[in-house]
């Protein structure tokens, strides 16, 4: 008996479905990029419970006769190509055939078009796979595809899906996208019953990045005129140096009207900043990339999201060399940022803010870099007092605390002393981030951190992502005595902040921890220790703005020893290093 067998038409359907069909915004990138293809003006989404009980698209492209209909259900059908040579000059967001087809088949599948001009419409019911009824609709002329319990037949794909927050987070970013690759098309969003946001077409891409990033960021944006290569053109925008992020989640680049992701880009963009950005950071910018199709391949990647440029070299080169002349350009000939106003039509769905809560400017952020107060000669020799011995809070003995004489600052980085055998470096950076540390987590085990309201509440607009994320951790935010909730949509209110933070940039301070959360969100640590994380973030941030200076290391040491763990952070680097007598005569050959 042969043990090979071919696959039922079903089965292979459900197994494509685990390349294109991830989560719910997988369904909605496949469902509104055929929308796209099919020459749709304005594209409607709405979800129900995070997308895993509804997703539905809704358009008013061509729409598709009954036998072509039909056809759309089956595996490898599609209208986009004829013949293999076009594989080299693919123009449009489909290709392959497989969406649709996978999508009905582990969904609960309901598709509903008209044709332009015709009398009526078809509507075609889809149970897992199996076509249950094929008939005659009234319709709008367009497409409408409906999908219902998404993995309802493949439970263990199922249960890998998140929070319905995050899988809400999840589409919404993905609407967002194809919304900024496509401006001229109106996107509406529509979540449990309620409007999101509804952003009509433009031609003008300030107004579409206004209408998704928010005004603030809009007017500061800085453009980046076309530029032309041998069959490529680049053209968009970009934010200064203080907007970078940690991660690339504030970069946005399509090719050919296609959302992509490609490390390359990412550090085009690094370069046409030369250093003007800290190591590990990333520039915010929205790039639009026009290319002969036969100079990239699209077909590298089953959700389509990576490609495979032939000439990666000159991409790289014409891209850096754009942002490089877009910021000399604004340094030269500064112009005042004008307001991106929308189009009447447009339907944010945010409330108003009060003009009480009126944002304050934006003002820098403290950081280590900022030049120390200059402390007198004879302040740099100082003996920190020796405790014989050190008692915890039962009254326990516990180790002597080492004797240091504070001798200076080593490059604004370290500060230098003398111990009873050798040299010994203090990073005031991880002391204060091992103090901070421990200091959240005491107070999360007793009221809560000390805090202090902001005269004004700060409101920030975030992206979809960022903003589920904060939300999501509201009560660690509360526990460490900033007090964070929601304000309508994607807009956070900030309304204290701990008392301990010593910052005049709350926004950024933010961002700065959602950077953190990112890197550790969905990890062993965080689901088992979630506060313990969230509070190894923040004490990283607060850390990174502890200035060099001898005149406030005498109390950073006496707050370091009170520290359960004072000679590391909470992810193990040393916050003292020690030089032993021995190992430097060693070196010098004594």
């Amino acid at each position: 008996m042969s043990r090979i067998q071919i696959l039922d038409d079903t089965l292979a359907s459900q197994v494509a479905a685990g390349e294109v069909v991830e989560r719910p915004a997988s369904v909605v990138k496949e469902l509104v990029e055929n929308s796209l293809d099919a020459g749709a003006s304005h594209v409607t989404v709405e979800i129900q419970r995070g997308g895993t009980a509804m997703v539905k698209v809704t358009d008013d492209g061509s729409g598709m006769s009954r036998d072509d209909a039909l056809l759309s259900l089956e595996r490898h059908a599609t209208s986009k190509l004829t013949k293999s040579e076009q594989l080299a000059s693919i123009m449009t967001l489909g290709f392959r055939g497989e969406a649709v087809p996978s999508i009905a088949s582990v969904s609960q599948f309901r598709l509903l078009t008209r044709e332009r001009g015709s009398v009526a419409g078809t509507e075609i019911q889809v149970m897992g796979g199996s076509v249950k009824e094929v008939r005659e609709a009234g319709g709008a002329e367009g497409t409408c595809v409906e999908a219902k319990q998404i993995f309802f037949n493949v439970p263990a794909r199922r249960k890998f899906l998140r929070a319905e927050s995050t899988e809400s987070a999840h589409v919404e970013h993905q609407v967002r996208l194809h919304a900024l690759a496509a401006p001229e098309v109106r996107f509406t969003f529509v979540k449990d019953g309620r409007s999101v946001f509804d952003l009509p077409g433009t031609h003008d891409w300030r107004v579409r990045i206004a209408g998704i990033a928010g005004n603030d960021a809009a007017a500061k944006l800085i453009e980046i005129p076309a530029q032309s290569g041998q069959g490529m053109k680049v053209r968009g925008y970009l934010l200064p140096a203080e907007f970078a992020r940690k991660g690339r989640r504030q970069q946005f680049v399509f090719l050919n009207g296609r959302p992509i992701e490609d490390a390359a880009i990412s550090r085009a963009l690094r370069d046409g900043f030369r250093g003007a950005i800290v190591e590990g950071s990333h520039p915010a910018a929205w790039l639009w990339l026009d290319m002969d199709p036969t100079l990239v391949d699209v077909n590298v990647h089953p959700a389509k999201r990576e490609v495979r440029f032939h000439r990666p070299h000159e991409i790289r080169n014409l891209i850096a060399d754009a942002v490089e002349k877009a910021l000399r350009r604004d340094v030269e000939s500064p112009v005042a940022a004008q307001s991106i106003i929308q189009a009447p039509s447009a339907q944010v769905v945010t409330p108003e803010v009060p003009p009480k809560q009126a944002l304050p400017e934006r003002q820098p952020a403290q950081t280590a870099s900022t030049a120390p107060t200059p402390i007198p000669q004879e302040q740099f020799s100082r003996r920190v007092e020796q405790q014989d011995a050190l008692s915890d809070k039962s009254g326990e003995t516990m180790l002597k605390r080492p004797v240091f004489e504070l001798i200076g600052p080593l490059h604004d980085r370290y500060i230098v002393m003398e111990g009873e055998d050798g040299v010994v470096l203090l990073d005031p950076v991880a002391a204060r981030e091992r103090v901070v540390y421990e200091n959240l987590l005491q107070a999360s085990q007793a009221d809560g951190m000390d805090s202090q309201g902001l005269l004004v509440p700060e409101l920030l607009e975030l992206e979809a992502l960022d903003a589920e994320l904060v939300l999501r951790h509201t009560e660690h935010f509360a526990e460490a005595g900033m007090v964070v909730e929601s304000f309508g949509g994607t807009t956070v209110q900030v309304s204290s902040i701990p008392s301990f933070l010593k910052i005049t940039d709350v926004h950024s301070f933010l961002l700065e921890l959602v950077d953190e959360l990112h890197e550790t969100v969905g990890t062993r640590r965080v689901k088992a220790v979630a506060f313990d994380a969230f509070a190894a973030g923040m004490a990283r941030r607060v850390g990174r703005h502890e200035p060099c200076r001898v005149d406030l290391a005498r109390e950073l040491l006496e707050s370091m020893f009170a520290c359960d763990l004072p000679y590391c952070t909470p992810d193990g680097r040393p916050t003292l290093i020690h030089i032993s007598l021995n190992e430097l005569d060693r070196k010098f050959g004594k």
